[in-house]
């Protein structure tokens, strides 16, 4: 039987993941906190927008969401719960703490239904692309049952243990994220600044061990002064304050975390929170 599916959170990720499902047969349903947004979408790809998601909830087997916030989610947990079928999976796309997701867990196995914490990486073009790494806590086989939503808009889906380490994995994710965008940033900052040419520089560090997606990908747009390209660094920084906590209470080093949320701090103060994260090279620039 041909699962019906529902994507909450139509942004920048969730407009193409939504996509994706509508291609590949799966998409019954969207919804989004501005609901013209998600009527506009539906009409699009010849789905519903439900008016509540008490009435999505009652329609479809599996919910895929990706919000903003912790409390997003619990909040959007909450309205579908009381109106889901019976087995119905609700998978979180969203980057909020373990404790957040377990939460979740707690409240949907109370009414029947099951939770999987499937944060991912890949940025908005493995979302566009269908490219994403989806990291995936929850029971085995709860994900095998969800599976075709998620390889609808995936490269990589990975079963990482129980509910909470899909969050945990992320974590471990967005620290390396922001350690590479230090790097980078500060070494094209340097490169620009004893006038190498862009065109050279790029692909040869690209060839060697300084390589990475975030050079690739960032490298030529960064110099470029052009930061409207990918992840928002308010959400890094949003991110990166959750990952703070996790990294206390497991007594980790910190230092690439907090001088990235101090650094991502002070460009938002600037006005520039809906910059890429690339837009950290402003302040490299200056020493």
């Amino acid at each position: 039987m041909t699962l019906k599916a529902a994507f909450i959170g139509l942004g920048a990720m969730g407009t193409p993941m939504a996509g994706h499902l509508q291609s590949k047969g799966l998409l019954h349903a969207v919804a989004n906190r501005t609901h013209a947004k998600a009527q506009a979408l539906a009409h699009e790809l010849g789905v519903i927008a439900p008016a509540t998601l008490a009435e999505l909830a009652a329609s479809c087997d599996v919910i895929a969401l990706c919000v903003t916030a912790d409390a997003d989610v619990l909040a959007t947990v909450d309205a579908l719960a009381a109106h889901l079928k019976p087995g119905a999976i609700v998978i979180d796309h969203s980057t909020v703490a373990p404790d957040t997701a377990k939460q979740a867990a707690s409240r949907l196995n109370a009414v029947g239904a099951h939770f999987l914490d499937a944060p991912v990486s890949g940025g908005v073009e493995g979302a566009k692309n269908g490219k994403l790494s989806v990291m995936v806590g929850g029971e085995a086989q709860v994900l095998e049952r969800a599976r075709p939503v998620l390889e609808a808009y995936a490269l990589r889906v990975t079963h990482m243990g129980g509910v909470g380490a899909g969050q945990a994995t992320k974590a471990v994710n967005q620290v390396l994220v922001a350690g590479i965008a230090q790097a980078v940033c500060e070494g094209l900052a340097l490169g620009e600044a004893l006038g190498l040419a862009p065109e050279h520089l790029l692909p040869t560090l690209g060839a060697g061990a300084a390589g990475s997606w975030f050079l690739e990908k960032r490298g030529a747009t960064m110099l470029r002064n052009e930061f409207s390209v990918g992840f928002k660094l308010a959400l890094l920084h949003k991110d990166l304050a959750i990952v703070r906590g996790i990294a206390e209470q497991a007594g980790t080093g910190r230092n690439v975390i907090e001088r990235s949320l101090a650094d991502y701090a002070e460009l938002m103060s600037q006005g520039y929170g809906d910059d890429d994260i690339s837009a950290l090279i402003r302040l490299k620039r200056h020493g």
